[in-house]
């Protein structure tokens, strides 16, 4: 069955992929599944070698010359291959090790088709670079709309905090006008970032190095950049080697205003009053 993937496209190689790794999480979810450590308090569990080994399968099956980064089994193929896929077999580990749902499978191509897979809601968000989708069940295709009507963001909390004390993710959620605009959820997975693609979330935060290349991220960028959203690192410069964390905001709007609470107070007159940084959107698929 794998083989038939072998003339598909690159947006099919990535959504097949990606429901492949969901269906291996789906299935051994509520297991009783030991724990390999990674040190640091990370650890992995079958379901997350399990899922990448199936996603792998379908990766080679179609693309036998690409190299992949997997997050459990590391690089194959050549560092600097022109055609890398980028794979988060179990995105939100921690979560699904304790019977949380919130999970998502991450499969990119790095400069190109991403998808981003919901193993409990049926959900497959997925790109071309140039537009954003959703599929749900066999329904038809459905574009990926943004929106800041929710006027809920995302926040992730998790260590390690490279950024502080200049930039705290706690210390936005205890900004007053945080406070008075939006609405904070806290998760530990890119299906966040699918869901201000979607418009169930008007933003998502998170602090770290460059993220437009981690196996993580990769898809939900994507997705977000396809989508027309607003992305940026932390301190409203884009993403890439240099980058700081990530913003993804609905609108530029939404940025302006969490921009202006995440620079030190000195900034923030100047930072309000420059321009409206632009959507990124189009084949523009993490440069």
């Amino acid at each position: 069955m794998i083989n038939s993937y072998a003339s598909s496209d690159d947006v099919a190689v990535a959504i097949a992929g990606a429901q492949a790794g969901a269906d291996v999480v789906r299935n051994m979810y509520g297991q009783r599944l030991n724990r390999i450590d990674k040190g640091a308090g990370d650890f992995a569990t079958a379901a997350d070698v399990e899922a990448e080994k199936r996603i792998l399968g379908v990766i080679r099956a179609a693309r036998p010359d690409d190299a992949v980064l997997g997050e459990e089994g590391g690089q194959q193929g050549a560092v600097d291959a022109v055609r890398q896929w980028l794979v988060d077999p179990l995105c939100g580990t921690l979560n699904y090790a304790v019977g949380n749902m919130l999970v998502a499978v991450n499969v990119a191509l790095r400069d190109g088709a991403a998808a981003v897979a919901d193993p409990f809601s049926g959900e497959v968000f997925f790109t071309d670079g140039e537009s954003a989708w959703v599929r749900h069940d066999g329904a038809d295709d459905a574009l990926l709309t943004p929106s800041p009507a929710t006027r809920l963001v995302d926040v992730n909390l998790d260590p390690p905090f490279p950024s502080a004390p200049r930039f705290r993710a706690v210390d936005l959620l205890a900004h007053p006008e945080f406070v008075e605009r939006f609405r904070p959820r806290v998760v530990s997975t890119t299906l966040a970032l699918a869901w201000v693609a979607a418009g169930k979330r008007a933003a998502y935060v998170t602090d770290g190095g460059d993220l437009s290349r981690s196996v993580h991220f990769a898809a939900g960028i994507a997705l977000c950049r396809a989508a027309g959203c607003v992305v940026t690192g932390i301190d409203g410069a884009p993403i890439g080697e240099a980058g700081r964390g990530l913003v993804v905001a609905a609108d530029d709007e939404t940025h302006r205003l969490l921009m202006s609470m995440t620079r030190p107070r000195s900034t923030r007159r100047a930072h309000t009053e420059a321009v409206p940084a632009q959507r990124l959107s189009g084949p523009q698929v993490m440069k």
